[in-house]
């Protein structure tokens, strides 16, 4: 079995991206497994999630999802939640000795992978105009302040929400899909500032490895 630690460039080397690092370590036939270990966002202004999502949808682009991945958050994170999953010094302890399962991968329409949370918003600070689906269900039609998206650990893989301050409300699915006049997309804490008339978050054909405590 072979295993590497990924970690995002720092300011002081080369700063190859994640897809650069993951096709670096693929080269070798016996990679089984990849330590993702991300640094806090107050040390490298990126979210932890979004390095862990780049480094899978890099394995996806690339067909080798057959790879394990462990992740090292340095903190608690959407992801940590969504999967169960330990971190800091706890996380550490199980990367390279815990057993990984393979889980719904979830993506985007822009071949973006989903770790933590997702949400579909309207743009410039407004009000969300249109109506979301989770797989044939309908969550909304008219006016919301935001959909929140996060992956699941059990099937079928997806669920969606209307952005609310109470818990619940959950729909869970194979996909789910926003359209309107005004949508705009933030992933993993990322807004993007584009309007688009439609954005969903669906189940990839083939799982991930996630190593799990």
């Amino acid at each position: 079995m072979t295993v590497i630690h990924l970690a995002p460039s720092t300011a002081d080397d080369d700063g190859r991206t994640p897809a650069a690092l993951v096709a670096e370590a693929t080269v070798d036939p016996d990679l089984t497994r990849i330590v993702v270990v991300p640094p806090a966002a107050s040390e490298s202004g990126v979210e932890p999630d979004v390095f862990l999502s780049q480094v899978v949808a890099a394995l996806m682009k690339t067909e080798r999802l057959d790879v394990e991945i462990a992740y090292v958050a340095p903190h608690s994170t959407p992801a940590t939640k969504a999967y169960r999953l330990k971190h800091g010094a706890g996380a550490l302890a199980v990367a390279e000795s815990g057993v990984a399962r393979a889980l719904p991968l979830i993506r985007d329409d822009a071949a973006t992978v989903l770790v933590g949370r997702a949400r579909h918003l309207g743009s410039g600070g407004d009000k969300l105009h249109g109506e979301t689906y989770v797989d044939s269900e309908r969550l909304f039609d008219g006016e919301v302040a935001a959909i929140e998206i996060e992956p699941t650990v059990d099937e079928p893989g997806v669920r969606g929400r209307v952005a609310r301050w109470i818990p619940g409300g959950w729909r869970s699915g194979r996909a789910v899909q926003t359209g309107g006049t005004n949508v705009t997309v933030e992933r993993e804490g990322v807004l993007t500032d584009r309007v688009v008339k439609r954005s969903t978050f669906y189940r990839h054909h083939v799982d991930w490895k996630l190593v799990c405590p």
